[in-house]
């Protein structure tokens, strides 16, 4: 929401001649940032004042008529379907080529029936003034001929319109907007008119507080006052003007004069038709499943940490959200009740927020009124109830204390240097204070600064820095550029992030698709994947099926890939990298990329169809994760039992660098599966970015450069007999440890068991590279590295060479 008003409104409060360009680049440069300037006389421009000398029946058509339009653009032809349509009227035209905002389309000559028609009378449905579409809008006889509509119909006032940073409470009224601007420079404040009403009567309708000890301070101040014999008709045109131009909907003057109060001087007020209330008013708070049908027409379900505004019989309003249906004010209403309350601002937005209810009273009440303004609230309302409605006042009444307390400050005028850079004399300052409504006393070098009743959000001496900062203006900080440790630019990316961007483009040349998805997800999936600490839920979720922190990135994408099944997508890759957590500390978060295969392994081929994906799938997408990264992937080991239980035993592992577990992949337990509702098998890993060790500083010395043997490498194969339980990955080690100078790639390429193999046994056949670099290798030289290769494997794994 933001604070919207019109110039001429501003006016009302603050004395100026400043122009309405002034006034917004001053506003932005005083932090009251202006979003959108509408100036509807310069939309409206084209739209004038014009005569019509003739209208007469169309030949062709029954309901139109060809009007003669004599306007400052000459007499025109206008074919018309209004049926107010007459000689001598007086209307608004619009020439051909013109806007029309209330269609949203440009106007165009044109034939009806066989006349020519160039240009048009406007309805004001058409002028997007109002919903009146029954006919033409037809001014009085001595209009003005040929002026602008916009000044005739009183639209030529500017409306301005301001984001409101939730600190400043005190700008959500035109006078507040006032108020700064004057300390600005731009103009004078007026004061404020709100003169004591007098009294005809004893209010027949009295305040009560019925509050325990810990909800006092729901409601700590009330007051009213009732009105009889009122006539609620609708507001004067002046005062819908305004309304209209900042979006709200003339009701009828007593519900208007609550609008206009609200947002000419930032103090929302109710009134009560006295004659549906039963007995007095009581401020309380909501008896547990208590109703309240609001004044939006929807019944609002409390509780007791609620404040309500009741009479014996009910509560009849949501304290400082929204009035009740049942006791609002109608076209018959004759006696009021005005209440103008405080309200807990924390109780308020809670009320608001789990209700879901968006008021103008819920903005203002939550960001802090003024407690000054219940006193004079109460008497700025009934003067213009009594203005615009009639009828008579009673006596105030009131219930509850003020809770103003004063507070003052002790200020350091020299805190403007040190904490804001600029340097303003002492005597600046204080009036810049003082124009802002504090109150400045001298005492020794400092000052002693009361805080005005309206500015709750200032508290200490930097916030009066900020202060006198604003006002003298953001532009007078002169710039300071800082100084440079070295001419060389740095990397502006941490080696976290690098390593972020190096997995997302592995993965992406892998023909992965990256998703981004939730940090939240269900409890009940979270619970598939591991047990979820009381921090992790959330206490204020956004839905009701995403209350727990992930723990796990996997099933965010399981069920992504599940979802695309569903559209026809049985194949899909996916991955994301980003944060999951194990509690509610900085350190319970960890940077993971995590990728789903499910489907088939590749796309249909005439060479043999496709395969289904296992968990060697996943491995490489990890192992290629990690490499991006920069993991020491050649020392991995692989545990074959260290997967956690989302993955199918024994069709998963992790990858580990001795005891640090760089990345886990595997097939997806069939259980999560179908919790998730894939309908085809599916595999996946979780590799651990943060995890990988970051690499040793080189002191600064360059890249070795690359030495290539101009040598013919040999290859040679071998086929072990080995144990079952004996794993590939601890063959290819002990070989490539033979002769570290000379084998440069072991390589496995077939794994057998069966006929010829001892029952228990496998036969693993691996390809050794040697790479010379001194000369070529004889054969003596080969059989020798042949030889260690044997030994090692044998020694390592208990195995024998294959004949």
């Amino acid at each position: 929401m933001s604070m919207k008003l019109t110039l001429g409104w501003l006016q009302d409060h603050l004395e100026t001649e400043a122009s309405l360009k002034e006034i917004t680049d001053k506003l932005s440069m005083i932090g009251l940032e202006v979003e959108a300037v509408q100036d509807q006389a310069e939309e409206l421009a084209p739209f004038t004042v014009a005569r019509v000398l003739e209208a007469k029946p169309h030949p062709n058509a029954d309901r139109l008529r060809v009007c003669q339009v004599e306007s400052i653009h000459g007499v025109t032809q206008v074919v018309c379907g209004a049926p107010n349509a007459r000689t001598g009227m007086i209307g608004v035209f619009a020439p051909s080529g013109s806007y029309i905002p209330g269609t949203g389309v440009d106007l165009k000559a044109g034939v009806i029936r066989g006349e020519e028609s160039n240009g048009m009378l406007v309805s004001e449905r058409e002028m997007g003034i109002s919903d009146e579409h029954d006919g033409i809008i037809d001014l009085p006889a001595d209009t003005p001929f040929g002026a602008p509509f916009a000044t005739v119909a009183g639209l030529d006032d500017p409306m301005i319109e301001i984001a409101i940073t939730p600190n400043r409470g005190d700008c959500l009224g035109v006078r507040g907007v006032a108020r700064d601007l004057a300390a600005a420079g731009l103009g004078t404040l007026k004061p404020l008119h709100a003169p004591k009403v007098e009294a005809n009567f004893d209010s027949p309708i009295k305040w009560r507080r019925d509050f325990d000890d810990a909800h006092q301070t729901a409601c700590p101040y009330v007051a009213g006052r009732s009105f009889r014999n009122v006539k609620n008709g609708p507001s004067p045109a002046w005062m819908q003007q305004r309304l209209r131009a900042i979006g709200l909907r003339p009701i009828s003057a007593l519900v208007d004069v609550t609008n206009y109060v609200s947002f000419d001087l930032g103090r929302p007020l109710h009134v009560f038709d006295a004659d549906k209330l039963q007995g007095d008013l009581t401020m309380r708070m909501a008896r547990d499943g208590e109703a309240v049908l609001a004044l939006d027409g929807e019944s609002y379900e409390l509780s007791g940490a609620d404040t309500v505004i009741g009479d014996e019989a009910a509560a009849h309003a949501i304290g400082g959200v929204m009035g009740g249906e049942n006791s609002g004010c109608s076209e018959t209403t004759t006696n009021v009740f005005l209440e103008v309350a405080l309200f807990d601002p924390d109780r308020v937005a809670s009320t608001g927020r789990r209700l879901g209810i968006h008021s103008d009273a819920r903005y203002r009440f939550e960001r802090g009124l003024d407690p000054d303004s219940v006193d004079w609230g109460v008497e700025v309302g009934a003067r213009l109830i009594l203005e615009l409605c009639g009828g008579e006042a009673s006596e105030v009444v009131t219930a509850g204390e003020n809770p103003k307390a004063p507070r003052q400050i002790s200020y350091r005028p020299e805190r403007t240097l040190s904490l804001g850079g600029v340097d303003i004399s002492t005597a600046e300052q204080s009036d810049i204070l003082e124009r802002l409504g504090f109150a400045v006393s001298t005492e020794d070098a400092r000052f002693s600064v009361t805080v005005p009743s309206w500015r709750p959000d200032v508290e200490c001496e930097a916030c009066l820095v900020e202060e006198v900062m604003r006002i003298h203006g953001f532009d007078a900080i002169p710039q300071t550029p800082l100084a440079r440790a070295s001419d060389l630019p740095h990397g502006a990316l941490t080696p976290v992030q690098r390593r972020r961007n190096a997995a997302r483009m592995a993965l992406t040349w892998r023909g992965m698709t990256e998703a981004v998805t939730y940090s939240f997800l269900s409890g009940q999936v979270a619970a598939l994947f591991g047990e979820i600490p009381a921090a992790l839920r959330l206490v204020n979720p956004i839905s009701a099926d995403l209350d727990v922190m992930r723990p796990s990135v996997l099933p965010n994408l399981v069920g992504a890939a599940a979802r695309n099944q569903d559209r026809g997508l049985p194949d899909g890759a996916l991955f994301e990298v980003g944060p999951q957590y194990r509690d509610d500390s900085p350190e319970g978060q960890s940077l993971v990329a995590a990728g789903v295969r499910a489907g088939q392994a590749a796309p249909r081929h005439w060479s043999g169809g496709q395969r289904a994906l296992d968990a060697f799938d996943a491995k490489s997408d990890a192992l290629a994760v990690l490499a991006a990264c920069g993991a020491p992937v050649d020392n991995l080991q692989v545990d074959g039992e260290g997967a956690p239980g989302w993955y199918h035993p024994g069709r998963s592992g992790a990858l580990r660098l001795g005891p640090n577990i760089l990345a886990y992949f595997g097939e997806v337990h069939p259980k999560v599966l179908r919790a998730l509702d894939l309908k085809s098998g599916a595999v996946a890993f979780e590799a651990f970015i943060e995890r990988v060790p970051q690499p040793k500083s080189k002191g600064g010395k360059l890249r070795p450069a690359v030495d290539l043997s101009p040598f013919q490498p040999v290859s040679r194969d071998f086929a072990f007999l080995v144990d079952q339980a004996v794993s590939a990955e601890k063959v290819v080690r002990a070989a490539k440890g033979a002769d570290k100078a000379l084998i440069t790639a072991v390589d496995l390429f077939d794994s057998y068991s069966g006929k010829g193999v001892e029952p228990g046994h496998k036969s693993l056949a691996i390809a050794v590279t040697l790479q010379p670099t001194k000369g070529t290798m004889t054969d003596e030289e080969i059989d020798a590295v042949s030889a260690k290769v044997i030994a090692q494997v044998e020694k390592a794994t208990g195995g024998s060479l294959r004949s």
